[in-house]
């Protein structure tokens, strides 16, 4: 087995399971931020949730298989490991910023929400009050 051959496999076998890790770490934890910007609707939460860890494998197992081949030259243990190190930190670069944007765009979606929410008054006026200090 040739050096390049032992880079891929070492890359394959950090890259899928980090990209593993953390789709299902952000499904764990996001349900609950989700549930938030959806105002409770649980069912609505879980679906855009699985749909947003089905979307991210997709995108990064993807980008991880693209990076994959190389045409540096890799003979010797050196070469391996510094092929892996650059490829793993392109993906893990990715994966943060996937990350980021996901976590941005809810935000700016849930910021909206509770803009909305606020042109409501929160309790319904029963009359009116005089100043303190004012005649009467």
């Amino acid at each position: 087995m040739n050096a390049k051959v032992i880079a891929y496999a070492l890359y394959l076998a950090t890259t899928v399971p980090l990209t593993i890790f953390v789709a299902r770490t952000l499904f764990k934890h996001g349900g609950i931020f989700l549930k938030d910007v959806f105002h409770g609707k649980d069912e609505l939460a879980a679906a855009v949730n699985q749909l947003l860890v089905v979307g991210f494998y997709l995108f990064n197992l993807g980008y991880v298989a693209l990076l994959l081949q190389t045409d540096a030259a890799v003979e010797n243990a050196e070469d391996v490991f510094e092929v892996l190190t650059m490829r793993v930190g392109v993906v893990a670069l990715i994966l943060g910023a996937v990350h980021l944007a996901n976590v941005w765009v809810l935000n700016k979606i849930r910021r909206r929400a509770a803009l909305e929410q606020q042109t409501m008054a929160p309790v319904a006026a029963d009359g009116w009050t005089v100043p303190a200090g004012a005649p009467q």
